[in-house]
């Protein structure tokens, strides 16, 4: 039997790789502040599809100038299509479904993508399959999530008129069945042994074409230079679309996809925190359980894997 090449081992989740998930959770839930912060002035889906577009160029310079990884490999146009659409499509039901439904049915939706991906996998790959008690795990964090947002949601009064949130939330799921989609392509397409670069380009690509045009085909095209909306495309550009998604795309080629999935549960946390801290939200008790939860479903996921801390001499 043939040897599998270094580039498509993946290792358990260290603590290397859950520190680096706990700062990029923090960025990706800062960013739903930023897209907010500046939604009056630049229209959500226009940001989103500027930002991949910028972001793409900047990336195309820093691996001419520094990465230099090389994108010769045998990648398939068709493979890098499917990533494309499935990072496209997931911040396209995202947008379209806040027209519908609360951004806290958004949030819950949003992150069952491990879920997803974590059973796509299963079936796929064997070395990504999760036993018995990190499944319970999964279940409990995401139980964290629904308790601290859904929940509270549910008891307020909504504004909704008539039944359009159920295609608001039906959208809210499309959004995590994309983002579980783009994993799965990523790990068991050709894409799979592709330089971390342009797992990354092929995301951004797709998303500032696709999404562009559709943004001013669908009126969503209201653009004003302020200084918010002009921090919150540098933070968007920078931070989030070029820097953090090119550490996330580094760790899917070292890491077990569905274990690092699992670890990006903590951003809608990050996300309300932000929330209350900038623009002046309240939370209740609902959110500290919702917590508990949630930290107790990534311990019971992550107690085997993070006990390799790095340095850590192995008996």
């Amino acid at each position: 039997m043939t040897a599998p090449e270094p580039s498509s081992v993946r290792r358990p989740v260290d603590l290397t790789a859950f520190l680096i998930c706990v700062v990029l959770s923090a960025i990706w839930g800062m960013q739903q502040t930023a897209i907010k912060a500046a939604g009056v002035d630049i229209s959500p889906m226009l940001q989103v599809g500027v930002r991949s577009g910028a972001s793409a160029l900047l990336l195309l310079l820093a691996n001419r100038f520094w990465l230099h990884e090389s994108w010769a490999g045998k990648v398939k146009l068709r493979d890098a299509i499917l990533v494309g659409l499935g990072f496209t499509g997931e911040f396209l039901f995202v947008a379209e479904g806040l027209r519908f439904t609360t951004a806290s049915h958004m949030s819950v939706l949003l992150y069952t993508a491990p879920f997803f991906a974590a059973m796509g996998l299963s079936i796929k790959l064997p070395e990504e399959r999760l036993n018995l008690v990190q499944w319970l795990g999964l279940l409990t964090a995401f139980l964290g999530i629904v308790v601290a947002f859904l929940v509270p949601a549910l008891l307020e009064e909504s504004g909704h008129e008539g039944m359009l949130w159920i295609v608001g939330d039906l959208l809210g799921l499309l959004s995590g069945v994309s983002w579980g989609c783009t994993t799965i392509f990523l790990r068991t397409t050709t894409m799979n042994n592709a330089p971390a670069t342009l797992m990354l380009f092929a995301q951004l690509a797709c998303g500032c074409v696709i999404l562009t045009p559709l943004a001013f085909l669908t009126g969503q095209d209201v653009c004003n230079f302020t200084p918010v909306s002009m921090a919150s495309m540098f933070f968007q550009i920078v931070i989030v679309s070029f820097a953090s998604y090119l550490v996330w795309n580094f760790l899917l080629r070292k890491y077990l996809a569905a274990r690092l999935g699992i670890l990006v549960f903590m951003t809608p946390f990050f996300g309300v925190l932000f929330s209350v801290l900038l623009l002046g939200d309240s939370i209740g008790a609902t959110f500290v359980v919702g917590c508990a939860l949630m930290l107790a479903g990534l311990m019971m996921v992550q107690a085997k894997n993070l006990r390799h801390f790095p340095g850590r001499k192995r008996g």
